[in-house]
C-alpha cells in the first residue's frame, strides 16, 4: 500500500478536482448529509478556499488515487493566546476505510498544527458515527469541559 498525504495546493487543478470529488463523495454519505454538493459549491469551493488565509486541506492518495481528505481552518484561543486548528471535514471513501488512512491524515494535521504553534486541534463528530469516534478517541480526541461540574461543551449551529 503506497499511501501519501499531501497538503492541497489550491492552485493545482488536479488537486482541486480531487478535493471536490472527495468532498462530494462525503456529502453523498449519510454521515455527510446524503446529498450531492450543489453547483455553486462544486464550481467555487477551490477558488474560495484559496482566497482564505485560514484554510488548509489535505488529501490522502492510495496508489495515486484520492481516497480521503480533510478541510481545516485556523482559529484562535483567547484563553491560551495561541492558534487552534479546526478539522471541519474529514472523510475516507467507504471502500478504503479501516486501512489507517484517517489516522495518517490526522497525523499530517497534527504535524501542521504543531508547526503553526497551535494549542489544540478541534473537530465535531455526529453522535451516531461510532466508527469515527473510535478513530478520534484512539488518536487522543475527547469531549472537553472547562469545569466538570458544568458538563462537556456542546456544538450548536444557527443556519443563515
Amino acid at each position: 500500500m503506497a499511501l501519501k498525504i499531501s497538503q492541497v495546493d489550491f492552485s493545482s487543478p488536479e488537486q482541486g478536482l480531487d478535493l471536490v470529488f472527495l468532498l462530494n463523495s462525503y456529502a453523498l454519505d449519510p454521515m455527510g448529509g446524503g446529498k450531492r454538493l450543489n453547483d455553486y459549491v462544486h464550481d467555487n469551493l477551490i477558488s474560495t478556499l484559496a482566497a482564505r488565509q485560514d484554510a488548509l486541506s489535505f488529501i490522502a492518495y492510495l496508489n495515486g488515487r484520492p481516497v480521503g481528505f480533510a478541510n481545516c481552518f485556523e482559529g484562535f484561543s483567547t484563553f491560551a493566546c495561541k492558534p487552534i486548528l479546526n478539522i471541519h471535514d474529514i472523510a475516507v471513501l467507504p471502500e478504503c476505510r479501516g486501512q489507517g488512512i484517517a489516522k495518517a491524515i490526522l497525523e499530517a494535521i497534527e504535524s501542521e498544527a504543531r508547526d503553526r504553534g497551535c494549542c489544540k486541534i478541534t473537530l465535531e463528530v455526529l453522535e451516531g458515527n461510532k466508527t469515527a469516534q473510535q478513530v478520534y478517541q484512539a488518536f487522543g480526541f475527547g469531549a472537553y469541559s472547562l469545569d466538570p461540574e458544568m458538563g462537556s461543551a456542546l456544538f450548536w449551529q444557527k443556519t443563515l
